[in-house]
């Protein structure tokens, strides 16, 4: 017996409802007050660590931002970063083997949030929480962090070397990998201002200071002074691991300073001046980089809520994952 065309319509609105209850209900699961019941004293108990850890050495900021980063970018925002393992893991993928840090102040944070609420914040949200922190105390804006996430059982170092963003790619596949996890054009530009602060190893940019992609030349994008500079700083041959200011002349201050730079031809990274100088950028990310440096709001307005949705890929929730009792392994 067919059904009537009205009985159809209803069926096919009911799908379509019960579709979209889904799709709110599983983006709801992340709420600003998750722990408010179970947790009151989470963020005082993670601003103090994260303030200690920055009282300490100014650097950390940035490397728990960058741990952040590293994490949502390689199946979401599961703290899999944390995780001890063998060299399958994602401490030993190309972008974080002896570079990506702060795993102490992390551990440091989750004891300390243990003490008080034992077994109910997860690992991933001490990450989002001890990034917004960073900003927060290098001068940066605040936001309200979205909460709810459960760690993940599994680190794969094989997705992060996929996944991640190199200093040495194009503009174009830095920009795909940001689009392949959700995110745009206005992230690539926004996030990239995390490097307002923290320092950067010679090997991260020395292929720009005397043969440059094979020319024979250093990059002619890089200003004259700081060029002399580096070359000093980082010879043919020399200590590839000395580490240089990424925000050259406003290291430790979380300020628009970084894309003023880019202006003139002193982004350290290639991944930085690409964003104002290669070819690409003219049509995608140049005015951008002019808007920011001008306009210290915009900026903060826009890194803000790159790093709300940058926090809101693909977490897990509900009964999915768990809450690691040691941030460096899962439960037994």
């Amino acid at each position: 017996m067919m059904k009537s065309p009205n009985k159809i319509k209803s069926y096919y609105y009911s799908l379509f409802m019960i579709s979209l209850m889904l799709c709110l209900g599983a983006r709801s699961q992340l709420t600003t007050d998750f722990y408010s019941q179970t947790c009151p004293s989470l963020l005082s108990t993670v601003r103090k660590q994260v303030q200690s850890a920055i009282k300490t050495e100014m650097r950390m900021a940035a490397s728990l931002l960058r741990l952040h980063f590293h994490d949502c970018f390689v199946n979401g925002c599961d703290a899999s970063v944390l995780l001890d393992g063998d060299n399958s893991t994602e401490k030993f993928a190309l972008a974080n083997v002896n570079s990506a840090r702060g795993f102490e102040v992390i551990d440091a944070i989750k004891s300390a949030v243990e003490s008080s609420c034992s077994g109910v914040v997860s690992c991933a949200d001490i990450l989002a929480i001890a990034a917004r922190d960073s900003v927060v105390l290098s001068g940066g804006p605040t936001w309200r962090v979205l909460l709810g996430r459960r760690d993940g059982l599994v680190s794969n170092g094989t997705l992060a070397n996929a996944a991640l963003p190199s200093p040495f790619e194009a503009l174009d596949a830095i920009t795909q990998k940001f689009v392949d996890v959700g995110l745009n054009i206005t992230d690539v530009v926004s996030l990239s201002g995390g490097h307002t602060i923290g320092l950067a190893k010679c090997a991260t940019f020395d292929n720009r200071l005397f043969n440059f992609s094979g020319t024979g030349a250093p990059d002619s994008t890089m200003e004259a002074t700081m060029l002399a500079d580096l070359q000093s700083f980082c010879p043919v041959n020399g200590d590839s691991n000395r580490f240089t200011a990424l925000d050259r002349n406003s290291t430790d201050l979380f300020d628009n300073h970084y894309f003023k730079n880019l202006l003139n031809g002193k982004g350290l990274l290639g991944s930085d001046q690409i964003l104002y100088s290669s070819d690409l950028a003219v049509s995608t990310t140049k005015n951008l980089v002019e808007s920011y440096s001008s306009n210290s709001i915009l900026f903060f307005n826009d890194f803000v809520n790159s790093m709300i949705k940058m926090g809101n890929i693909s977490p897990l929730t509900g009964t999915n994952g768990e809450i690691r009792k040691n941030c460096r392994d899962v439960n037994s």
